[in-house]
């Protein structure tokens, strides 16, 4: 099955969907609001330490991505977008900053990001995950900026990463 897809790290909605109704604004609880908001820290830490896997470059989980389904890996890229409400996903770029992206949320949203993530590069090691969206799911990750991948036939796509662990750099 061909793939017109923006990759996608990202721990399934499924899990919390039931939880929508209890948060109006963002349904992600935060564990530190006022951790997400911002971070003048030159290096941050969110999640599991790194654990050092072989770096699997963008471009190439991009081109196959069912190559690395179900497999861990360890990815590094530019933040180009990151979750306006509480930092529960961030979108990472190819180096041109086009086409498509790689949106991180973090096992069992254990863990956020700041809201001032883009433009920092990150390094996320989780484990890959190749799926179709609901309609519900694709709507609510647009409604907070993202932009989901669709398949010839209109159906939301994307390759899905649970990351363990996350390291921002200025």
């Amino acid at each position: 099955m061909l793939l017109t897809t923006a990759i996608v790290l990202l721990l399934s909605h499924d899990q919390c969907d039931k939880a929508k109704a209890d948060d109006a604004e963002c349904h992600h609880p935060a564990s530190d609001p006022a951790a997400a908001k911002t971070s003048g820290e030159a290096v941050l830490l969110r999640g599991d330490k790194l654990k050092g896997l072989p770096k699997t470059e963008l471009a190439s989980l991009l081109k196959t991505p069912t190559d690395f389904d179900g497999k861990a890996v360890y990815v590094e890229a530019r933040v180009r977008k990151a979750c306006e409400r509480k930092g529960c996903w961030m979108e990472l770029a190819p180096t041109s900053g086009k086409g498509p992206g790689v949106r991180v949320t973090f096992k069992d949203y254990g863990f956020f990001v700041p809201l001032d993530s883009a433009g920092r590069t990150a390094k996320v090691e989780g484990q890959v995950k190749v799926a179709e969206l609901s309609e519900e799911t694709a709507r609510h990750y647009e409604s907070e900026g993202a932009v989901v991948p669709r398949g010839k036939d209109g159906k939301p796509r994307e390759v899905q990463l649970v990351a363990t662990g996350v390291e921002l750099r200025k």
